[in-house]
């Protein structure tokens, strides 16, 4: 059987770009960290969808698009979900009854860490 592609919601600040403060954006150049352009690219490459999450506000949405571009940064074309909250964060999912396993993953990677270090076959990707 075909592998189901997968589902990876991804923060940008602090995760694939060096956190920086929301005033700063448009008076700022964004740092890709490390791994972050190449992982994820790597994951559009398999075929699995890339929904991109970020607390900045709906108006930053053509600067954010245009840094991500710059940086050459892909994701699945309108997953880009602006102006969450910045609390905690929660996937919620069901789980199939026929096939054991998790359906479902919680990440939480240091700030400014990149996508380089952690050992991703842990969770199937």
């Amino acid at each position: 059987t075909m592998e189901k592609k997968k589902t990876i919601f991804c923060d940008i600040d602090g995760t694939l770009f060096k956190y920086r403060k929301f005033e700063t954006y448009k008076s700022s150049k964004p740092k890709v960290l490390p791994g972050a352009k190449e992982m994820i690219n790597k994951w559009i490459g398999a075929g699995h969808q890339i929904v991109l999450t970020t607390a900045r506000p709906e108006d930053m949405r053509d600067h954010t698009i245009k840094e991500l571009k710059e940086a050459g940064i892909k994701w699945t074309a309108g997953r880009l979900i602006m102006g969450i909250e910045r609390g905690e964060r929660y996937v919620i999912n069901d789980m199939d009854p026929n096939k054991p396993g998790r359906r479902a993953f919680g990440i939480n990677l240091p700030r400014d860490l990149g996508l380089a270090d952690p050992d991703w076959a842990v969770y199937g990707l």
